[in-house]
């Protein structure tokens, strides 16, 4: 089993090697994060697992733009602004979790080097989910059946371009343009998705995720991996198909090295 953790916890610039697990909203969370193979500089991905009671919290994922400077800085200050805003509330809404994006975009504007970071973010109060969504890091939410009850949109030419069916999931993969992306916190338009609130049932499964995941694994390849076993094994074979996928380029398959982190969460009856 991965590390304790205790209920509240911010993750930046890690490369772990095994996921963190820790009790959340009724449920459980686990977190990985892990710097792009070879790299040597920072991981510029976060996390944050903000549990409030016993069933309700905040779980975010944040992606530091690589060629921009202080990525890593622009995902942790983003996740402590979001986390410090839910906190002065007493627990998540959406007015907090507003406000702490919208502080987030000023203090990472302020940093004035032109750093920037995605952001997605789902706030659980007992059975309910409400993902917020800024650039192309993603939020799925699968039943134990594999049925897609959510799927965040990416926010990039790639992304809008599938959403609208120019482009298929195999080519969207492969696409050259995949990088890019038109939404960004740090950003004087930087825009919020708010999705609606759906349910969650015993045994779902949420995925946030960084594009370290998303650009190396196609959604079906995902919902094989976490819908089944228990949630650290389900952490596990994410993070060791990806690394491979990143480490060894087949015919056929994506291989793009990047940061990846992840965070798996599953309510219990």
């Amino acid at each position: 089993m991965g590390d304790k953790a205790p209920a509240r916890l911010v993750l930046v610039d890690q490369d772990m090697e095994v996921e963190t697990l820790l009790p959340f909203a009724g449920g459980c969370a686990a977190v990985y994060s892990a710097r792009a193979p070879d790299r040597d500089g920072a991981n510029e991905d976060g996390a944050l697992v903000a549990a409030f009671d016993a069933s309700s919290g905040v779980l975010a994922v944040a992606d530091g733009l690589g060629g921009r400077p202080a990525g890593e800085n622009a995902s942790e200050l983003t996740l402590q602004r979001l986390a410090d805003a839910v906190t002065r509330t007493g627990g998540p809404s959406r007015s907090a979790v507003l406000d702490g994006i919208e502080r987030a975009n000023e203090a990472v504007m302020a940093l004035g080097i032109g750093a920037a970071t995605t952001l997605s973010v789902a706030e659980i109060a007992r059975d309910r989910l409400r993902p917020y969504q800024v650039g192309d890091s993603a939020i799925l939410v699968v039943g134990q059946r594999g049925v897609v009850k959510l799927q965040t949109l990416s926010h990039s030419p790639v992304g809008y371009a599938l959403e609208s069916g120019l482009l298929d999931e195999k080519d969207a993969l492969h696409h050259e343009q995949r990088h890019l992306i038109s939404n960004m916190v740090g950003a004087a338009d930087m825009r919020i998705d708010v999705g609606s609130t759906i349910r969650l049932a015993p045994r779902d499964t949420v995925l946030l995720a960084t594009d370290g995941l998303l650009d190396n694994l196609s959604q079906a390849e995902m919902i094989d991996r976490i819908c089944t076993g228990p949630l650290s094994e389900a952490a596990r074979r994410l993070a060791s198909v990806c690394a491979h996928r990143m480490r060894t380029p087949s015919n056929g398959h994506p291989s793009k090295p990047d940061d990846l982190t992840f965070i798996l969460y599953r309510p219990t009856a």
